[in-house]
């Protein structure tokens, strides 16, 4: 680096002039979210072009790159943040979970190890004591904070791989898959597609599923599981993706407990249900599985980035995990990378800490009855105004029939376009349907009366 273009960056560190421009540009953007488009305009989408040029040759003004950025970025962006966002179970973002985010930011910190940020070390030790007293949870469940519920299931499916291979006499970590006992992977037929995704990624092959019909409701149907024995990893459900149902942990878990079966829980959105007085029987059982998997940016309203896996074997998911180099000094304290597949990783546990110290349980647990309670309007003022509804509101979620698959597709699109509010489309039992997920804490009641009034619109307009 030359030393012309060092100095100018140690000159914009100490003039904070680009700080305050991007303090002021989110401002403003946080300003116009609760009542801007939710998707952005035609024009707003054209202006992306602004961004189509060659790498500069030479460093560009610092000022004019943020300018740049939020002039022709910020209006093209999806208003996740308000209250009228119901795609793809995105929660909004609470103001001092993005303050934590911004300050931690600075901060900078890597935080595989004590020795690189003891700072995150402590949190993610603070943090995964509450996980385990909010979600009852028993007392040797560790955490790994990864980056989202996907990452997560990977892990917990380590573990899992992990155990049962040691259980049955072989090391995979020494051996690989190659000569292996076979492993059984038992799932319903809506497990998401993230489950899918690490089967696969884990080697335990999509072939190789034993698929489990479920009811009306998407809930996995206790009586058509198989046989279970020691070489079994089963897959559960806290939130079905489309109606937001929830499997009988207590039934499965004791057959899984009883047979020595690993029992996993996807639980990115639908887990936090345990932590609401309201809700929690949805959740009855979860501390008979082995491994769950939970988002923080979906139902607790964290940034992005903000997955956690939850684990009763310490070893397992180490021994899953590991990674060795004469580089990395362990400590007598948390060393993060033990329980994630990352060395390098942001503390992102920052803003989760700040999210659950600023909620504290009944915050959390209003938040997540509040969300239920919204689902439930919408539902109801969907019904009122003659649309079909297919599920039971147990939770967040809500699946609307309106026709066939052209005019979902045609009443989707005019939503969306609307910028009133974004819902999508998606598949329940060969139906093309509309799903609306509610997952921000911004959403008010006038927030849905005013996205039933979109709905109402784009089928007059059909």
């Amino acid at each position: 680096m030359s030393e012309t273009i060092r100095q100018k960056m140690f000159a914009e560190m100490a003039k904070k002039e680009i700080f305050e421009l991007a303090k002021t540009c989110a401002i403003e953007y946080a300003d116009k979210a609760l009542e801007r488009n939710v998707f952005p305009h035609d024009q707003a989408i054209a202006q992306l072009r602004q961004f189509e040029e060659p790498l500069p040759d030479t460093s560009s003004d610092a000022v004019a790159v943020i300018e740049h950025l939020h002039n022709y970025g910020s209006p093209a962006s999806v208003s996740q943040i308000g209250g009228r966002y119901f795609g793809l179970v995105n929660g909004g973002v609470i103001p001092v979970s993005l303050a934590a985010r911004w300050l931690s930011d600075f901060w900078d910190q890597n935080t595989p190890l004590y020795l690189s940020s003891p700072i995150a070390s402590k949190l993610e030790e603070i943090v995964e004591d509450w996980l385990r007293d909010l979600l009852g949870l028993p007392q040797n469940v560790v955490a790994g904070f990864v980056s989202g519920s996907s990452m997560a299931i990977f892990c917990g499916l380590a573990a899992a791989r992990y155990r049962v291979y040691q259980n049955l006499g072989w090391d995979v970590n020494q051996k690989g898959l190659n000569g292996a006992p076979e492993i059984r992977v038992i799932t319903s037929q809506h497990a998401h597609a993230t489950v899918i995704k690490a089967i696969s990624l884990l080697g335990l092959g999509i072939d190789s599923i034993e698929w489990v019909a479920v009811d009306n409701q998407g809930r996995i149907q206790c009586e058509n599981i198989p046989t279970l024995d020691q070489n079994c990893i089963v897959l559960l459900q806290a939130g079905n993706v489309n109606s937001g149902t929830f499997d009988d942990f207590e039934s499965i878990c004791e057959q899984a407990n009883v047979a020595g079966a690993w029992v996993h829980i996807d639980g990115a959105f639908g887990l936090w249900a345990a932590a609401c007085k309201d809700l929690e029987y949805l959740t009855s059982g979860i501390e008979k599985a082995n491994s769950w998997s939970v988002d923080g940016h979906k139902t607790l309203n964290t940034p992005y980035d903000n997955g956690v896996v939850l684990c009763n074997d310490r070893e397992a998911l180490v021994q899953a995990l590991h990674a060795t180099g004469s580089y990395i000094v362990y400590s007598d304290h948390r060393d993060g990378m033990l329980y994630t597949p990352e060395m390098s990783r942001r503390a992102r546990v920052i803003e989760l800490w700040a999210t659950m110290k600023y909620l504290g349980k009944s915050g959390i647990s209003d938040l997540v009855s509040g969300l239920h309670e919204r689902a439930q309007q919408f539902a109801d003022e969907l019904s009122q105004a003659n649309f079909e509804i297919l599920n039971d509101i147990v939770f967040n979620q809500i699946l609307v029939k309106v026709g066939d698959a052209d005019e979902t597709a045609a009443i989707v699109n005019h939503i969306q376009q609307s910028g009133e509010c974004w819902v999508g489309a998606a598949q329940w039992f060969e139906q093309t349907v509309i799903r609306v997920s509610v997952c921000s804490w911004a959403t008010t009641e006038v927030d849905v009366t005013r996205s039933v009034n979109a709905f109402v619109g784009a089928r007059n307009a059909q």
